[in-house]
């Protein structure tokens, strides 16, 4: 009883605000979670930071010393020997990208345009949900789903086809990226062409879409670094590789993903350490896309915020 009536003291006093705060036992057990959590999650983003030093140490240093102007610049051996370069794969990897991108882009950014301005909500968050599927989808069954489609039909793998596939990979990254962007978007910017009786497709292209624009080419560059190094699609649709240098659509082409793996499969030593200087080169190729699409993010969302 005489417990009971001290707590009931304690609720019946007056509130003060300037009473000194006086930590409880729930208090110092919350600050105990607080400090184990905000630790964790300091030694989870210092090893995956770890994990990326460790795999661009390791690829540079085993492909420093094949990089050559003779590496970058030849065409690449014949029946696996030992000299020439990565010349048509560098510019097979180009090609295929670019009209991946050429695909993609505008599809990607039209879903967006249509989602977060016009759609109603419930076909919008159905788009959503199709976009993150598809982004989950493993790139090898794509390539095999356009495999059976199109070269057990009858045609021969080449660059277009190839493009075909990381374009299906890009979209969804495209159309995601973009409608966030659009999401940063003042509203106050609708209201004042609405107000001003602009039509909502005279506002989309000329208000929101260029306010948006630095986010958008940042979402397609980020795409364009993923894209560049799928290899799964690559194996089963780029074709029969030509050594030679060319810029053929049409016709089968070397890439930096498919170079790796053949030469990594060589049986010789300068073959692995060949396949080393590509993995290089075409890992400081994402590192450098992906770096300037954050910085190129990083700019357009403290504009859009401003």
């Amino acid at each position: 009883m005489t417990s009971f009536a001290l707590d009931q003291d304690e609720y019946e006093r007056p509130f003060d605000p300037g009473a000194p705060l006086v930590a409880s036992g729930n208090l110092r057990r919350r600050k105990i979670v607080s400090w184990l959590m905000e630790g964790s999650a300091r030694l989870a983003a210092l090893v995956a930071v770890a994990v990326l030093f460790i795999v661009v140490f390791a690829v540079a240093k085993h492909g420093a010393a094949a990089l050559s102007i003779d590496f970058l610049t030849k065409d690449l051996p014949v029946f696996g020997g030992n000299s020439g370069g990565i010349a048509p794969a560098i510019a097979g990897t180009a090609l295929v990208v670019a009209m991946a991108t050429i695909m993609a882009m505008p599809i990607g950014i039209l879903i967006a345009l249509y989602v977060t301005e016009f759609a109603p909500p419930k076909i919008a968050g159905s788009v959503r949900l199709a976009l993150d599927l598809n982004n989950g989808l493993p790139t090898l069954v794509i390539g095999l789903f356009l495999f059976e489609r199109l070269i057990v039909g009858g045609h021969h793998g080449s660059a277009f086809i190839a493009s075909l596939a990381l374009a299906i990979i890009m979209l969804p990254l495209i159309a995601r990226g973009t409608q966030e962007v659009l999401l940063l978007v003042p509203n106050t910017l609708r209201e004042a062409a609405d107000a001003l009786g602009v039509a909502k497709r005279r506002s989309v292209l000329g208000v929101i879409l260029p306010a948006a624009l630095g986010g958008i080419l940042t979402s397609t560059i980020l795409a364009v670094g993923r894209a560049a190094g799928e290899t799964a699609p690559l194996l089963m649709l780029a074709g029969i590789v030509n050594n030679q240098l060319h810029l053929n659509p049409f016709q089968p082409i070397a890439t930096i993903p498919v170079t790796i793996y053949q030469l990594s499969e060589q049986p010789d030593a300068a073959g692995f350490e060949r396949a080393w200087g590509a993995g290089f080169v075409l890992l400081m190729f994402i590192l450098i896309t992906s770096l300037a699409g954050r910085m190129a993010l990083a700019r357009s969302r403290s504009k859009l915020t401003k």
